[in-house]
């Protein structure tokens, strides 16, 4: 036997191990992780998010704290009632001296201290400032409450932009996987005519060689998509936390034309939850400012008081019980600068409350303006890569065709491939990105966690 039949049956052998591992793998891609999965649309997993993430019950644990913190602020306008008793055991009984009156006549003195006293009783009291900073207490307590809640929901639409994000990285990794395929299945195709020209000996074995390199190197991509995917599914569980024996459903949100970009920084500025609740700020550093104020002003307390008394041995001018009410006004003239520096302080807040939301307004516009921007930019993207794949698709069936007929060589057909998956994966991550900068557009004008919403009440309408 010569040499070269050694060399070609060496060839043919490494050959036959190159589709078999390919076949293999593509068996194992499409079994794998199906059976039994379940199914989550991009709702069901906005909707899991929310009920199960951490983050979101901290912040939703805020706004409780906050209604706490307004019952509180309510209890100092409620009038306090306490109830009070005492009991005292003397180690003896003293009187005054007596009065004699004649030789026959002597009056004993009064008790001066018992063997034993008791009291108690009932009081009722209320204090408020003049000016009624407690009012204003419990006013800015029930804007907190607003506050929290906006501040919780804007967590929440970070949230939801996270998981839409890692939602589509899943969906961008299954259509890696699916192109990686792909490539395995067209260079299996070309490395078998490959061999039938080698055989009739219309090309060299380089020829061959290069083919099986090149449909190795395929095969380490298919291996190397799946392990992202297999990252990607992992991510996403997590942060949804859900198990990862699941697949998707794609969602593909209309591609419609875009306003102007006015149009959007204008509903970013009314809905966005983070102004809101930074508005609302500013709402309560000024009425801290009355707050703070309240401190130069005169403390109104007012009691109504009902009291018992006794004692053993009795006195004769003892008072068993009483009922009286008191009225008390009180005002500090010194308390060394602590009422200036709280009202300094206070101005201060409302201050930095002021350039807090002129900032953020700010933030908002250039979140907006950029989300725009890559949105007009990713669509012409895709609408390029579009046409650039219609002509590598063609452009490789007939350098393939030409190659079967021997009009081509291997490397104008490598290069045709390699220009099809190029345009494949660009293409590809152009799509996905442009649903993800769509949902950033949502999260930027401050829509996302509305239509979440939306959605699902309309899945349990009948």
């Amino acid at each position: 036997m010569s040499s070269h039949d050694n060399e070609v049956r060496a060839v043919k052998k490494k050959s036959n191990w190159l589709l078999m591992l390919a076949l293999a793998i593509l068996i194992a891609l499409t079994c794998s992780g199906q059976a039994g999965a379940v199914e989550y649309t991009w709702e069901d997993l906005c909707r899991i998010a929310l009920d199960r993430s951490e983050k979101i019950k901290i912040m939703e644990d805020n706004v409780f704290i906050a209604q706490a913190g307004k019952d509180k602020k309510m209890a100092v306008l409620i009038p306090k009632l306490t109830a009070y008793g005492s009991y005292t055991d003397y180690t003896e009984n003293k009187y005054s001296p007596s009065t004699a009156l004649s030789s026959s006549t002597i009056v004993p003195g009064t008790v001066i201290q018992p063997n034993s006293a008791a009291a108690w009783g009932v009081r009722l009291d209320q204090s408020i400032t003049l000016n009624g900073k407690e009012i204003t207490d419990f006013s800015i307590s029930k804007d907190n409450i607003e506050r929290q809640q906006n501040e919780s929901n804007a967590q929440k639409e970070e949230y939801l932009m996270t998981v839409s994000a890692y939602f589509y990285e899943m969906l961008r990794a299954q259509k890696a996987l699916e192109i990686a395929n792909s490539t395995v299945e067209r260079l299996t195709s070309y490395r078998k005519a490959a061999e039938k020209r080698l055989k009739v000996g219309e090309v060299t074995k380089t020829v061959l060689l290069r083919a099986d390199g090149e449909l190795s190197g395929a095969l380490s991509d298919q291996i190397r998509a799946k392990n992202i995917l297999d990252l990607s599914r992992a991510v996403l569980a997590r942060v949804v936390g859900i198990s990862e024996e699941f697949t998707l459903k794609e969602k593909f949100l209309e591609d419609a034309s875009l306003p102007p970009l006015d149009s959007y920084v204008a509903i970013g500025l009314a809905k966005r939850a983070e102004l809101k609740a930074t508005e609302i700020e500013k709402q309560m550093a000024q009425d801290q400012i009355r707050v703070a104020k309240g401190g130069y002003w005169p403390t109104l307390s007012i009691a109504g008081v009902y009291g018992r008394m006794d004692q053993d041995p009795v006195p004769s001018t003892i008072n068993r019980e009483s009922v009286y009410g008191q009225v008390a006004l009180n005002y500090p003239f010194f308390e060394g600068g602590l009422r200036r520096a709280e009202v300094k302080e206070a101005v201060i807040r409302d201050r930095q409350a002021g350039l807090k939301i002129e900032d953020l307004k700010k933030t908002i516009r250039i979140e907006v303006e950029t989300t725009y921007l890559e949105l007009k930019n990713q669509r012409g993207i895709i609408k390029s890569l579009e046409d650039q794949l219609l002509f590598a698709q063609d452009n490789y069936k007939a350098v393939t065709r030409q190659f079967e007929m021997g009009l081509a060589n291997s490397i104008d057909v490598m290069d045709a491939n390699t220009l099809l998956v190029s345009t494949e994966r660009q293409l590809t991550n152009a799509v996905y990105s442009h649903q993800v900068f769509q949902f950033r557009m949502k999260r930027a004008t401050g829509v996302l966690l509305t239509e979440v919403a939306g959605n699902a009440q309309a899945a349990k309408a009948p």
